[in-house]
């Protein structure tokens, strides 16, 4: 199999529209959380989520383009032309034979669920003459970003999108990562984006009680494995990684953020939107993504945790750690504490930090946690506080999608002489 590392980097994020600016947060735990300024929330139980600020989409397009295209899918252009842009790809350059080499994979959870509620609600509003806009289909539908990506640049290669929920992006970057060291492509852009803080998002999770309620004190409400958690903090966002095979990299001369080792696919086959005490399918995706990368459980420094903050999964999520791990001192984050659940997105965006984290050796810690919820396993090393500094050769990072989905992917710190 090749080697495949990462080139380029690029993020929208409740945290800063910038990579730079969105670690710089990360390392220093913000929090990203505020009141909903999307619609009126004010009769919803939620009324807060981590909302992008100051995005200007006539950065990236001309103004009657954007109409054309669904939040999500400006996200996801923003995201990966700064990743591009990283990655010191000369695309004026490239021959036509050199971009069928370059293929895009893009996640998304809900896609262009903003378009469809705003062409019902005009619909339903109107006189019952069904007057729909010509662009609502493509608007709307989650493949529409990888496409959309694809066409601005004029890569030929392999292009489609992931759906699995809140571990769509992380299938995405796992799918890329195979196809590269498969041969089919040299280099393939990838992550995910959401822009799901909409009437029917927030209500929808609302009314299947998974979104916390606490109103008062956004910023303190997203608080993995507290005993106080009350469920997630909707986000919204993008995250694109430039995947590329180790030696097409290397001629070229491009710096390398960090190599992917491994990843990891697996299911609870348990619940429509429950995980089992037990972590069973964490745990085989972690498992599966050790294997895959040809490493034991004690190589991984830290871990990225999924850690949404409901009552049930962040313990589900500890359980199988300890089933992985455990006597080995892991160091655990969870980042969510900080830029909320960015759902189909949050594979991508943590997947940026895990690629910084081992790059850089800083593990960010988990913001709100002030009571271990006592339900939790003992002897586990959750990062509170500040961020710090440790030598770590390897990061894990789990995301897990309702309907079981569970994808886990594993970065290497960067040697020419690595295995």
């Amino acid at each position: 199999m090749k080697r495949v590392v990462i080139t380029g980097l690029g993020a929208i994020t409740p945290l800063g529209n910038s990579v730079a600016e969105f670690w710089q947060n990360i390392i220093k735990g913000k929090s990203g959380a505020g009141p909903i300024t999307k619609f009126d929330a004010s009769l919803f139980k939620t009324r807060f989520a981590h909302e992008v600020r100051n995005f200007d989409a006539e950065r990236y397009f001309e103004r009657k383009e954007i109409r054309k295209y669904d939040l999500f899918t400006q996200y996801a252009v923003a995201a990966s032309d700064e990743a591009l842009a990283d990655s010191g790809l000369d695309l004026g350059a490239l021959t036509d034979a050199q971009r069928a080499e370059i293929g895009v994979i893009w996640a998304s959870g809900n896609g262009g669920i903003s378009t469809f509620e705003q062409q019902l609600e005009e619909f339903y509003e109107g006189d019952g003459t069904p007057r729909f806009n010509p662009f609502f289909i493509p608007k709307m539908i989650v493949d529409i970003a990888a496409g959309v990506i694809s066409i601005r640049h004029r890569f030929y290669g392999p292009n489609y999108a992931t759906v699995s929920a809140c571990a769509s992006s992380n299938t995405a970057i796992i799918s890329a990562f195979d196809t590269i060291r498969m041969g089919k492509a040299e280099i393939m852009v990838t992550g995910g984006s959401e822009a799901a803080i909409t009437k029917s998002s927030i209500g929808g999770f609302g009314a299947s009680q998974a979104l916390s309620k606490n109103n008062e004190n956004p910023e303190k409400a997203s608080r993995p494995f507290d005993r106080d958690r009350d469920g997630f903090v909707a986000g919204e966002g993008a995250g694109a990684l430039v995947l590329e095979e180790l030696e097409h990299a290397k001629a070229r001369g491009a710096k390398i953020y960090a190599e992917i080792a491994g990843g990891g696919m697996a299911a609870d086959a348990y619940h429509l939107t429950g995980t089992p005490a037990d972590g069973h399918g964490a745990r085989l995706g972690m498992e599966k993504a050790l294997k895959d990368a040809g490493i034991a459980a004690n190589k991984i420094g830290s871990v990225n945790a999924h850690a949404t903050s409901t009552p049930q999964g962040d313990l589900s999520e500890l359980n199988a750690v300890q089933s992985v791990f455990g006597d080995h001192p892991v160091l655990i984050t969870a980042t969510k504490s900080m830029t909320g659940h960015l759902l189909g997105a949050a594979g991508a965006i943590e997947s940026i930090i895990s690629a910084l984290s081992v790059n850089t050796g800083i593990v960010p810690a988990t913001i709100n946690l002030e009571n271990l919820d006592a339900n939790a396993p003992q002897g586990l090393q959750i990062v509170t506080g500040n961020s710090v500094k440790t030598s770590q050769e390897f990061v894990m990072n789990n995301t897990f999608g309702f309907g079981g989905h569970t994808a886990t992917t594993i970065f290497r710190k960067f040697s020419d002489t690595s295995d």
